[in-house]
């Protein structure tokens, strides 16, 4: 049994079980906890918690208090009493292939994008965005992770330079939920991150599409007109209906660095809430893999090596870094490379138990022959028949190969 009280009535040796703030704004790892001290009381109200569910009886562990009888009556006002509290998921869809999901990740994927298209010409209308769509195509998305890690990850190689924005705002959402899995989050918080990746660049739709897409460096005026679709974005997100503070931290801190030289406020690290640590790092990662009117995009795993310098350098959570490297492997789905054998392959999928043998497509043959009928080939089970190892990485644009043409069946 559980019981609802004020952080308040909280005192040491209670095992808390809900909070009505996500675990993600407070100190603590644990998403339940057996207070100890004040000062993780002191530490839940800093967080703006209000309200707990403790445990009672049966849910008490070893060394747990139970909860006095004159408690009972402690009065709740009515805005705390219809405070949401933070429910744990207990169960998770039923684990399948990445054959199995690859089909459903697209169909959520190409759904997923319609829906960031509709809200960002929603908001340049003047109208308010649809969360039912946005919400029920989050919640796919999060199922789909939590079916398979890799099958909607593998998608976020897609790119098309004319609707950079809006594919930009589902890899940015999918990543940030395969990170989030990654780490163990909760379905509640997948969805969370999801929707706040999501909609993380909504501030764009307030700043000159001219802007946008100058196919130059900006100057220094432009860029601080840039900078603000930051606070542009939280000021929509932050009128809309359902959505809490925890959904607006990608949109507000996607651009701030831990070492504080990021903006809009230059937050240092441990200012920065775990979700805006965990946005900058795939927004970057996305950014710099996509084809813009003023770059080409770095090969898939240029872009992680950029990550881990950033990482040393001090802009970016190093232990995120690592973990988001380990989510999308060494050699990400739809890089190119170059095997010892001198043949060209697309890496199809990664092997997290083996990070340097994915799945691969071989395409060009050693003498330089562009291959009619591709080979599929796992470079986990390879490497103990013919030895093939993968070599160097390529870029499409060096060698003329686009990856999408052996990924995809169709268009997304």
């Amino acid at each position: 049994m559980r019981k609802r009280i004020t952080v308040d009535q909280l005192r040491p040796g209670m095992r808390v079980m809900t909070i009505d703030r996500s675990w993600l704004v407070t100190p603590f790892l644990s998403h339940r906890l057996t207070i100890t001290s004040q000062e993780q009381i002191e530490q839940l109200k800093a967080c703006g918690v209000q309200v707990v569910e403790v445990a009672v009886d049966g849910d008490l562990e070893a060394g747990g208090q139970d909860v006095p009888e004159s408690m009972t009556t402690a009065p709740i006002t009515d805005d705390q009493a219809n405070a949401p509290v933070w429910q744990e998921e207990c169960s998770n869809p039923e684990a399948v292939s990445f054959d199995e999901e690859l089909a459903t990740a697209k169909e959520v994927y190409r759904a997923a994008k319609a829906v960031i298209q509709g809200a960002m010409q929603d908001v340049r209308l003047g109208r308010a965005i649809n969360m039912e769509e946005v919400n029920r195509v989050v919640s796919d998305m999060a199922e789909s992770v939590l079916r398979n890690l890799d099958a909607l990850t593998s998608l976020s190689r897609l790119k098309r330079f004319d609707e950079y924005t809006f594919y930009h705002s589902v890899n940015t959402s999918l990543l940030a939920m395969s990170l989030g899995r990654d780490l163990g989050f909760t379905k509640n918080e997948l969805h969370q991150i999801g929707v706040g990746a999501l909609l993380h660049d909504i501030g764009k739709t307030k700043i000159p599409n001219e802007l946008l897409n100058k196919p130059a460096r900006l100057d220094p005026d432009e860029m601080e007109l840039m900078k603000q679709h930051v606070l542009r974005g939280v000021e929509i997100l932050s009128d809309l209906a359902g959505l809490s503070e925890v959904h607006t931290k990608p949109a507000l801190e996607h651009h701030e660095r831990v070492d504080g030289t990021g903006y809009p406020f230059r937050r240092s690290k441990d200012q920065i809430s775990r979700f805006g640590l965990m946005a900058s790092i795939v927004d970057i990662y996305d950014a710099i893999t996509s084809d813009r009117c003023y770059h080409r995009g770095r090969p898939p795993h240029d872009a992680l090596q950029y990550l881990y310098l950033l990482s040393l350098k001090g802009h970016l959570d190093p232990g995120l870094v690592q973990r988001f490297i380990r989510v999308v492997g060494v050699y990400p789905a739809g890089s190119l490379v170059e095997l010892n054998t001198g043949e060209v392959a697309v890496v199809r999928r990664v092997h997290r138990e083996a990070p340097l043998a994915p799945h691969v497509i071989i395409v060009r043959s050693a003498s330089n022959v562009l291959l009619s009928k591709p080979i599929e080939c796992d470079l986990r089970e390879e490497v103990k028949i013919s030895g093939r190892t993968i070599r160097a990485v390529k870029g499409p644009h060096d060698i003329g190969i686009d990856p999408g043409v052996y990924l995809d069946q169709e268009p997304i």
